[in-house]
């Protein structure tokens, strides 16, 4: 079936549905580890992964993004 979309349609797809769930993920699988094992480079890297999803989102909507 993913062979009769569009290109256009399946790029959207993409970029509305599955990034900010497999950011999402990142970011809960990086609290998880940090919860158990304390912070370590691989939760913080889990962590900045799905900050980078958040900061991408709200760039593509117009927002100013995680910035203080």
């Amino acid at each position: 079936m993913w062979l009769f979309l569009t290109r256009r349609f399946r790029t959207w797809v993409l970029l509305t549905v599955l990034v900010p769930l497999a950011t999402g993920l990142l970011r809960r699988v990086g609290q998880a580890l940090e919860r158990r094992n304390g912070p370590s480079s691989i939760s913080n890297g889990l962590l900045k992964a799905g900050e980078l999803g958040d900061r991408a989102r709200a760039k593509l909507r117009g927002g100013r993004g995680s910035r203080r």
